[in-house]
């Protein structure tokens, strides 16, 4: 790997981290989801944010144009512990907990995307990018409409789970 030694570095290879993750929700990890939760409401959501995240793809890769760059994928550490945490809960978890395991792994990749998009937006403004700012904040914005459905989706399922559990 490259030193970073300019603002600019920092910012091109967080912008290649994210787009490291959103193509992975895109091409794998949200149709995944998809196939797993039960509840219908998740499932629509996730199917909704899948086309979210394809328009993400192509926002950053814009970035990337804006910059005079060709888009350069960084492989996401941080993502990939979310998915291998995802992934053994997945293993460890009866069948009927799956819609939950899944929400919380939604929240948690939401919450770090966000993270993300706020930092990257931060730089692209000092820089003076203003065309970048643009983009990133158009995705930043749905990623936090997402987290907000996220959690209210958790909450409902959350309350379900417990019910049941209680009436066993």
């Amino acid at each position: 790997m490259p030193q970073l030694t300019t603002p600019r570095d920092l910012f091109l290879h967080e912008l290649g981290d994210i787009l490291y993750v959103e193509r992975a929700l895109a091409e794998e990890t949200l149709p995944r989801l998809i196939e797993e939760v039960s509840d219908r409401e998740f499932r629509s959501g996730l199917e909704s944010h899948l086309e979210q995240t394809r328009q993400h793809v192509a926002n950053v890769e814009k970035v990337f144009e804006l910059l005079g760059e060709e888009p350069e994928v960084e492989k996401c550490i941080g993502f990939e512990g979310l998915k291998a945490e995802h992934d053994q809960l997945v293993e460890e978890s009866s069948t009927s907990l799956i819609d939950i395991v899944d929400v919380g792994a939604a929240a948690r990749t939401e919450n770090y995307e966000i993270a993300a998009y706020e930092g990257l937006r931060r730089m692209a403004k000092a820089m003076g990018e203003d065309r970048a700012v643009d983009l990133l904040d158009e995705n930043l914005k749905q990623e936090k409409e997402t987290l907000r459905e996220v959690e209210k989706i958790a909450t409902r399922l959350s309350k379900e789970s417990a019910k049941e559990a209680s009436a066993v």
